[in-house]
């Protein structure tokens, strides 16, 4: 079973890395101003309208939630990058530059999923999206309160092992709507 999430955390990071590429030819590293808070409240905007799709049922924005997944899993990978980039103060990086950060980071957090996939034997495949909605929201409220004590913790992950969990998870979400829209196909 892990070849098949292999497979398709591969794909989808794929599909997420190509529209990585395609924005930043379009409009360059402008998220490079950023700060970490900055990237973790415009992930929390789309865990958010997420979660109100969810729960109205309706919505009148067309960007559908598989978008917002992929937002999520891209401002994720930027606020690895940024961690990887403290200290460089350029504003604009060529993709040619960012590429290698953006796939060690996917690899490291397809790492960290497998290890956790071994010890929890897929779980997340029962899982339903609008909980890990939630769960990915209460990460993001970890991450804030991480942020607000400047990083320290007494037991507890950083900011890195969370900004991977929100990833992976989006990662999930967007595989478990995949099977679900090819069992009512």
């Amino acid at each position: 079973m892990i070849e098949k999430t292999v497979s398709e955390y591969t794909q989808v990071i794929g599909d997420c890395k190509s529209i990585f590429r395609k924005k930043t030819l379009d409009y360059g590293t402008a998220w490079r101003i950023l700060r970490l808070p900055s990237i973790t409240d415009q992930i929390y905007i789309k865990a958010q309208r997420i979660r109100s799709i969810q729960e109205k049922g309706t919505q009148k924005v067309a960007d559908n939630i598989e978008g917002e997944f992929v937002g999520i899993i891209n401002y994720c990978l930027m606020a690895l990058i940024q961690l990887d980039l403290q200290g460089d103060e350029r504003l604009e990086l060529s993709y040619q530059e960012l590429e290698p950060l953006y796939d060690k980071w996917a690899a490291q957090t397809l790492e960290l999923l497998t290890n956790k996939n071994h010890d929890y034997g897929e779980a997340w495949r029962n899982m339903r999206v609008p909980s890990i909605t939630d769960i990915i929201l209460m990460k993001l409220l970890r991450v804030k309160q991480i942020e607000d004590n400047q990083g320290r913790t007494l037991i507890s992950e950083g900011v890195q092992a969370n900004y991977q969990d929100m990833l992976n998870y989006s990662v999930f979400a967007l595989i478990l709507l995949k099977e679900q829209e090819h069992a009512s196909a």
